[in-house]
């Protein structure tokens, strides 16, 4: 593999460590977050839906601003607004801040999330499978942030703005990293332009089930560790599974694109994560030890998530294709998964239990299921078969 390429890798994954941390870092310390601001279930959520939605809201725009600026440019210029929005929030520790950080930061993450998978396709256009370093790296990301805020806020003897805010780090290095690339960005007013496939039958039930996909994970990532909490274990415990769901699924993110590569065929592998994850939630509906229940969550989250970038990408032909379709398929489904942190908190706010949670959670796996099934078409296989392998 030629330096360039090693470079572009390295590149793609520093940018994608950062594109959870905001949110994850929030998660292990929502219990600190309510206690020391006053702040309910439902707005604590907002922590994590905020972002979420802007994802969602300004995902159609990357491709735009991509088309304007130069890909490589946007994404430097994202990794720099992540980096400062969490680095804002060591200024002090108020609902306010930590809101307006979330929204920022979020439209920094929509401009860099769809513009990767457009930049993976430039620069490896006959490897999809490429995607699993995005995704594997994002999961490492959201795993150091959920895994150390705890021990770091317990260090810094109780102060949530350290906690949250040290994750700028990795911002400032994504940042410096992807300088390499601004001199030979795409210049302003290059001739391809990116569309919104709107009227494509395929791209909407794609962007369908990266809703309800990316849905099941946020609601988990926010609120496991509370629920762990609820069915009575101890708050390092609580920590223990959340880190544990976000650890599991490294190596699955970095398996499941290169099998369906191999197999020529996504549909096994979506439909075995889609009943892992219905395995895992009946089993804490159930009232079942959580142990199992977290990895089968994990298993089936670290597969679905990559395969939810590495389709559209296998869908396209071109970079700008690419872009447009990574842009409608994760800006429409992120705003149909920050639905779903809210809906959990708001049930529990209501009911005082997760039951409700959980069995809106089977609801929507059986429907992300059924998705699946339909976009994993002969035509769809052909489209892997044709992008190529490892």
């Amino acid at each position: 593999m030629k330096f360039k390429d090693i470079y572009a890798l390295l590149a793609i994954a520093l940018a994608a460590l950062n594109l959870r941390p905001l949110m994850t870092s929030v998660a292990p310390l929502l219990g600190a977050i309510q206690d020391e601001l006053g702040m309910s279930g439902a707005a604590s959520s907002l922590l994590t839906t905020l972002p979420v939605w802007c994802m969602g809201l300004f995902a159609p725009l990357a491709a735009k601003i991509g088309d304007r600026l130069g890909m490589e440019r946007t994404i430097w210029g994202s990794l720099l607004l992540i980096a400062a929005m969490t680095a804002l929030r060591g200024m002090g520790s108020s609902a306010g801040l930590l809101i307006l950080t979330a929204i920022l930061g979020g439209i920094g993450i929509s401009l860099a999330g769809p513009l990767l998978s457009a930049f993976i396709k430039k620069r490896f256009p006959q490897r999809p499978a490429v995607i699993s370093i995005y995704s594997a790296s994002m999961t490492v990301g959201a795993a150091l942030a959920s895994s150390l805020s705890v021990p770091v806020y317990e260090r810094s003897g109780g102060h949530l703005n350290q906690a949250l805010a040290i994750w700028a780090l990795l911002g400032l290095a994504g940042a410096l990293f992807w300088l390499g690339f601004i001199q030979r960005g795409a210049a302003a007013g290059q001739r391809a332009r990116s569309i919104l496939p709107l009227r494509n039958s395929k791209a909407v039930q794609l962007t369908l089930f990266f809703g309800l996909m990316s849905s099941m994970f946020y609601s988990l990532t926010a609120w496991i560790a509370p629920m762990a909490i609820h069915f009575g274990y101890r708050s390092d415990q609580a920590a223990f599974f959340l880190t544990l769901f976000t650890l599991i699924q490294i190596p699955v993110s970095l398996t499941a694109p290169s099998l369906v590569s191999r197999w020529g065929t996504a549909r096994p592998v979506l439909i075995a994560c889609g009943l892992l994850e219905l395995a895992g939630v009946s089993m804490l509906l159930m009232g079942l030890p959580m142990l199992p229940a977290v990895v089968a969550l994990g298993l089936g989250a670290g597969g679905l998530f990559p395969l939810a970038l590495m389709l559209p990408v296998a869908e396209t032909r071109t970079p700008e294709e690419a872009s447009g379709w990574s842009a409608m398929t994760q800006g429409g489904g992120y705003l149909i998964g920050a639905l779903g942190p809210l809906m959990v908190g708001t049930l529990h706010d209501f009911s005082g239990d997760f039951n409700g949670a959980l069995s809106m959670m089977l609801v929507g796996i059986v429907a992300m299921i059924g998705l699946q099934w339909k976009i994993t078409t002969r035509r769809a296989n052909q489209r892997i078969l044709e992008s190529g392998g490892d």
